[in-house]
């Protein structure tokens, strides 16, 4: 009989079918090993039982076949640049009471803005007017169902309310549009979400979003349902399943529990280390400012040009979440903190305020704040609104505050009269071109609050540390170098009143 190519041979040249089914058949007519054992297996053999000869195949059924032609592997990288990355399509959803339109569409817009920042597409976004939104579906069954046929109209994927959602009306609108519904708090979530680098601000972000998700869970099938117990006939499940048990929706409730109260503890063991940092600055009497204000309003390029502190810069929603602080001096040679701080949003969610509290305290802390709000903004007293409610929350309210439009380079000669109308004594800047910058500067210095404490001294020549302190945390009045030290006459701290004590003169 001729040589065939069996399946196991190494020759890669195409077997034929019959070939290979001849080649089996005579494999089979030889001996086969079963463990330890031997059996013979030839036409006069006599099959007992199932075993019909088919018994042999079953290995080469069961295996995995190779599908040729489906790999989606490149066959040249070039076509990388082709590829484009796939970005949810969203229609956004608001509702408005009568009179307020022009904000409905200030808020729609910026919610655009959020979902672009997050990493999707807008379509298209309707507004409706109604006295308060439906309880059930936010927009009402019939506006619901115009929402569908857009949604599929345009192909998107995703609804976007420009509110909170109650977790009944995201589930009965989504039951209606048949695609993904969110609101605007879990958008802002995202965005923070991305944007956190810090272990601090990663902490804060997953705590304000577990809060979120906690009362949102739902619960699928029969694999999140309660084990009960009872009678068969009666909705239990018999013997073996009587007991209390635990749903499945239960046990992930108490995961994020336990989730959440670890990250407030990790949140809670950071607050020593910046505690002391401005522990050692109120001792020092470093004063502090702020940066403050609307997200995007260009506090960072702000800081940039009082400071040279080279933060990130972006023209994007909550670029910046975690403080930085620059150190900076005044023109008499006083050394003071700016702090750039997270930006603000209307409607931001409640979770956030009391995630990042602790990054908030900077504000609350701070000698002056400088208010910074977008003097191109279609909305500024909206804006100016929404920084000072927060900034209430966080105790800030009676702080020295200094409000500065930015982007005065967008800004024309009738807006400028329209802000000056809203704050008479407000600064306009532009951290682009540098205008304003020194004006602003200058309003700062003399915000900044005096030592308490007036001294005349006469300090040794081996007491120049002394003298160095006076310049670096005092208000120099006037200095003299006489025959047997420097006569200072300054403003410093009590601290350092107390160690000039000893060389004061009348």
């Amino acid at each position: 009989m001729t040589d065939t190519t069996t399946p196991n041979s190494t020759d890669e040249t195409p077997v034929d079918p019959v070939d290979r089914v001849l080649a089996r058949a005579e494999a089979r007519s030889g001996v086969r090993v079963f463990g330890a054992a031997q059996a013979l297996q030839d036409e006069t053999t006599v099959a007992y039982g199932d075993t019909d000869g088919e018994q042999w195949d079953r290995e080469e059924r069961a295996a995995l076949r190779r599908v040729p032609g489906l790999s989606t592997e490149l066959e040249d990288v070039t076509e990388v640049e082709y590829r484009q990355l796939r970005l949810e399509n969203v229609v956004l959803v608001g509702v408005y009471p009568q009179g307020s339109h022009e904000d409905a569409e200030n808020s729609l817009r910026e919610l655009a803005a959020l979902a672009e920042t997050a990493g999707a597409v807008v379509l298209d976004a309707v507004l409706q007017r109604r006295p308060h939104p439906d309880p059930a579906t936010y927009i009402g069954r019939g506006k619901a169902a115009e929402l569908r046929d857009l949604v599929a109209a345009v192909g998107a994927d995703t609804v976007i309310a420009d509110t909170e959602l109650a977790p009944s009306q995201r589930r009965a609108l989504e039951d209606v549009v048949k695609v993904k519904v969110i609101d605007r708090t879990t958008v802002i979530l995202d965005i923070f979400s991305q944007h956190a680098k810090s272990r601090e601000g990663k902490a804060q972000v997953e705590l304000a979003q577990l809060e979120y998700l906690l009362p949102r869970l739902r619960g699928w099938g029969d694999s999140m349902s309660r084990q009960a117990g009872g009678q068969v006939g009666a909705g239990g499940a018999g013997m073996g399943s009587r007991g209390p048990g635990e749903t499945k929706i239960e046990l992930d409730r108490r995961r994020i529990r336990t989730r959440m109260a670890l990250l407030r503890r990790q949140i809670r063991d950071f607050e020593p280390a910046r505690d002391a940092k401005r522990a050692e600055r109120k001792r020092n009497t470093i004063p502090s400012v702020a940066i403050a204000g609307y997200t995007n309003a260009g506090k960072s390029s702000l800081l940039n040009r009082l400071t040279s502190a080279g933060v990130l810069v972006e023209n994007a929603l909550f670029a910046t979440l975690d403080a930085t602080v620059r150190r900076a001096e005044t023109e008499d040679g006083r050394v003071f903190t700016l702090t750039d701080t997270v930006g603000f949003v209307r409607n931001l969610p409640h979770q956030l305020v009391e995630a990042f509290r602790s990054t908030l305290e900077e504000v609350g802390d701070a000698d002056v704040i400088v208010h910074v709000v977008d003097g191109s903004h279609p909305d500024p007293a909206a804006q100016l609104a929404t920084v000072r409610d927060v900034m209430g929350d966080v105790g800030a309210r009676s702080t020295n505050e200094i409000v500065v439009f930015n982007k005065a380079d967008l800004v024309d000669d009738d807006t400028r009269l329209v802000l000056h109308g809203l704050e008479p004594t407000a600064h306009f800047v532009s951290s682009r071109t540098g205008e304003g910058v020194d004006g602003l500067r200058a309003a700062i210095e003399a915000a900044l609050p005096l030592p308490a404490v007036e001294v005349h001294a006469l300090v040794p020549y081996d007491r120049g540390d002394l003298v160095n302190a006076v310049h670096e945390s005092g208000l120099i009045v006037s200095t003299s170098h006489e025959a047997d030290g420097t006569s200072v006459h300054a403003h410093v701290s009590e601290r350092l009143a107390a160690e000039l004590a000893p060389y004061a003169v009348s």
